[in-house]
C-alpha cells in the first residue's frame, strides 16, 4: 500500500484526544448510514437543545481527532465515516435471538458489520465500502472500556476489535488498513436496528428467490417486500439464506437493503420533512453511539445536506476486495492490489463503474436500472474520470436495482 494515498483532509492544528472506548452497537449499519441521510435540513436549534445532551452522554473519542471545522466543506478532499454494528444483546430484546443472546453462544460482543463510507469533494460522490467480518487483519493497541491495554495484533479477525477497544478500535483497524484517514464514526445495536427501522417506515426489497433461514428466522417468498422492524433486522442478518451462506454473500445483500434506502430517501420528500425528520434523529441519536466529532446535531445536519442531492449512480456500494485465507478456508484476506486501485480511484473523486458480475454464489443478482434523480448541477465541480474497478470487487450502485439471490437452509 503507498505511503502517500492517505488523505489528509484538514490542517493538523487540533488538540488529539485520548483513547476512546464505549459502546454498544449494532448488526448492521445500513441504519446509521440512513440516519446520516435523514437528520437534514431544517433540524435547527430544535434539534440542538433537546438532543445534545444525548449524544454528548455516548460520544466515544477516536486517537488522534483533529478538531472538527465549523463547516464540513472544509474538507478539501472530502470526509470519511466509519459506521459498525455489533451482536449486542440489549435485554428487551434478548429473547428475540435465541441461542446468540440466550443459549451456548451467548457472550462476546463482536463488531459484524463495518462500513467506511467516503463522501467526496464536489461534485459530491458517495461511497459506501463494506468490510466483511471474517477479514483477517492487524490489529492495533487498543484499550477497552475497563482500562485494560490490549497488544498489537499481526492477524485477526476484523470482528474481534471491538472487543479490544471498542468503537475507537473498530476506526483505528479500519484506517491502518485502508490508509484512510477517519473524520467520523457511529455505532447502533440489534434493538437500535429494530427501533430505526420502525420510525422510518420500513425499506422495500427485492427477492429473486424464496430465502427460508432457519438460524435468523427469515423465511420469505420471491418478489418485492417492505421490511419493518424485527424482519429488517432478520434480513440483514441472513447469511445462511442468501447466495453461497458465506459473510460475503450477506454482504451484497445487505447493500441491496441500503442501495434501496438510499433511494426511497433521496427520490421521496424526507429531507425537507421537519416533523418526520425530527422524529427520526431523536430515535437515531438515542439509539446510536457516535465519535465526538458526530457528537453535535448540526454536524449531522450538515452531513445530510452535502449527500441529499447526490445522483443515484454516484452513491455506489462496493465490498472490500479479498483472496481466500490459505492458512483457513473460513477466512480472507486484503487484496491489496485490487484495494489500491479502488482508493485511488476514490480519491481522484472519480465515478466508478463496478464490472463484477455476479453468479449464484452471491448474495444478490442485478435486475435492472432505475432512473436517477437529478441534481443541480455544481457550476464549480471539475470534470472526472470514470474508472472501471477490478472484477474482483463487488457491488453496485444506487441506480441498479438488485434482488436478493435467496435459497431455503
Amino acid at each position: 500500500m503507498s505511503d502517500n494515498r492517505r488523505r489528509h483532509t484538514l490542517a493538523r492544528h487540533g488538540q488529539q484526544h485520548t483513547p476512546g472506548t464505549l459502546g454498544q452497537l449494532m448488526k448492521f449499519i445500513a441504519i446509521g448510514l440512513a440516519v446520516v441521510l435523514v437528520s437534514g435540513i431544517g433540524v435547527g436549534t430544535y434539534i440542538f437543545y433537546d438532543f445534545s445532551s444525548t449524544v454528548s452522554a455516548n460520544a466515544v473519542d477516536l486517537d488522534g481527532q483533529e478538531d472538527v471545522p465549523p463547516d464540513i466543506g472544509e474538507y478539501k478532499g472530502g470526509f470519511n465515516l466509519v459506521l459498525t454494528g455489533v451482536d449486542t444483546c440489549e435485554e428487551k430484546y434478548k429473547d428475540l435471538f435465541g441461542d446468540r443472546c440466550t443459549g451456548r453462544d451467548a457472550g462476546g460482543t463482536l463488531n459484524d458489520v463495518n462500513l467506511l463510507v467516503h463522501v467526496s469533494q464536489e461534485p459530491r460522490r458517495i461511497t459506501v465500502v463494506s468490510f466483511p467480518r471474517d477479514l483477517m487483519v492487524p490489529i492495533p493497541e487498543c484499550e477497552d472500556e475497563d482500562g485494560n491495554v490490549h497488544s498489537a495484533m499481526s492477524k485477526q479477525p476484523l470482528n474481534t476489535a471491538y472487543t479490544d477497544g471498542g468503537l475507537n478500535c473498530v476506526v483505528q483497524t479500519i484506517s491502518r488498513l485502508t490508509d484512510q484517514e477517519v473524520q467520523f464514526a457511529a455505532s447502533v445495536t440489534f434493538g437500535g436496528v429494530i427501533e430505526i427501522t420502525n420510525a422510518i417506515g420500513g425499506v422495500e426489497v427485492c427477492l429473486a428467490n424464496p430465502i427460508k433461514d432457519r438460524y435468523t428466522g427469515l423465511d420469505m417468498e420471491a418478489g418485492t417486500h417492505w421490511l419493518q422492524g424485527l424482519e429488517a433486522l432478520q434480513f440483514l442478518r441472513t447469511r445462511h439464506g442468501v447466495g453461497d451462506g458465506s459473510d460475503l454473500g450477506r454482504i451484497g445483500n445487505q447493500q441491496q437493503y441500503m442501495s434501496s434506502l438510499a433511494r426511497a430517501l433521496i427520490s421521496s420528500d424526507t429531507l425537507g420533512n421537519v416533523p418526520v425528520m425530527l422524529k427520526l434523529a431523536n430515535i437515531g441519536l438515542q439509539n446510536l453511539e457516535t465519535s465526538t466529532s458526530l457528537a453535535d446535531p448540526m454536524k449531522i445536519a450538515q452531513i445530510a445536506l452535502a449527500v441529499k442531492s447526490v445522483p443515484f449512480e454516484d452513491i455506489v456500494f462496493l465490498q472490500y476486495p479479498t483472496n481466500q485465507d490459505s492458512a483457513d478456508p473460513n477466512k480472507v484476506v486484503p487484496n491489496t492490489q485490487a484495494a489500491d486501485v479502488m482508493w485511488d480511484a476514490i480519491e481522484k473523486n472519480a465515478q466508478l463503474q463496478v464490472t463484477h458480475q455476479n453468479t449464484s454464489n452471491d448474495g444478490v443478482i442485478v435486475a435492472e436500472p432505475t432512473t436517477p434523480v437529478e441534481a443541480t448541477p455544481d457550476p464549480n465541480a471539475t470534470p472526472s474520470d470514470v474508472v472501471a474497478l477490478p472484477d474482483s470487487i463487488k457491488g453496485n450502485s444506487a441506480a441498479q436495482q438488485t434482488c436478493s439471490n435467496g435459497n431455503v437452509r
